[in-house]
């Protein structure tokens, strides 16, 4: 993969910033984003591809991205297609430190050190050139106000700008409510960007649970309250999701 172009979990973390804080909007969220955003990249590199609600490796090849091709090697490791809602829901400790630093890098955003209360140690990140997220935010802008079906890439940002929340901060205000509603319906123009979509808001909704079983077979022990004991999750367990940095504030 070249990289003349911005990837997704890139555009989605400099639409997340903001230009006179330096923080992240929807921090919590914004890390289960950018789990899907790789997932996403990684389809539109012809890398994996959707198998029912699960994500299979069908090109196991590196892309040249160091991040994305970290996330390609643990879905190979995995063996078997993994559902979207156990890979997002998993652990991502650093990722959306490791793609500020990236941007860092790439002199997209500079750091600027501070303290919390005069005490603990911060980093926020300043855009350096705003015109990048401009020029982000038109295409959104574009897509919304003209209604025509945008390219994957614009869709599947959208799609996961909404899943993560940034609507209201893009969008903010009554004035804003029907642009929060077409974002929201920019989810159907991409079918990898709406299955990874979906699946974080089922995380953040608690709706990421295991596989549905048949129903308990007969002098099977209930549980307390009638409910037959659950069986032992099977697949990739969910994890519960915590923040990323400890030094970082950028939220």
């Amino acid at each position: 993969m070249g990289r003349s172009r911005r990837t997704i979990p890139e555009e989605l973390l400099l639409l997340a910033l903001d230009p006179t804080t330096g923080t992240t909007a929807q921090p919590q969220s914004l890390d289960l984003g950018l789990a899907g955003a790789q997932l996403v990249e990684l389809a539109l590199a012809g890398r994996i591809a959707p198998d029912g609600d699960r994500i299979a490796v069908v090109a196991p090849r590196p892309t040249g991205d160091p991040t994305l091709d970290c996330a390609l090697e643990l879905l190979r490791r995995r063996g078997a297609p993994v559902r979207a809602v156990h890979w997002i829901g998993g652990p991502r400790l650093g990722l959306r430190q490791t793609y500020l630093s990236h941007l860092e890098r790439c002199g997209m955003v500079h750091a600027v050190a501070g303290q919390m209360c005069g005490v603990l140690p911060t980093t926020r990140y300043q855009a350096t050139d705003n015109e990048i997220s401009r020029e982000i935010r038109a295409r959104l802008d574009s897509a919304i106000r003209t209604g025509v079906p945008p390219d994957p890439r614009t869709a599947a940002l959208a799609a996961l700008a909404h899943a993560v929340g940034l609507g209201k901060h893009l969008y903010p205000g009554n004035e804003g409510r029907s642009s929060r509603s077409r974002l929201r319906d920019l989810i159907r123009h991409d079918p990898m960007g709406g299955l990874v979509a979906h699946a974080v808001m089922d995380v953040q909704n608690g709706a990421a649970a295991q596989p549905r079983r048949s129903p308990a077979p007969a002098g099977r022990q209930a549980a307390p309250g009638g409910r037959a004991a659950a069986e032992p999750a099977r697949g990739v367990p969910v994890q519960p999701h915590r923040g990323s940095m400890a030094r970082v504030v950028a939220h």
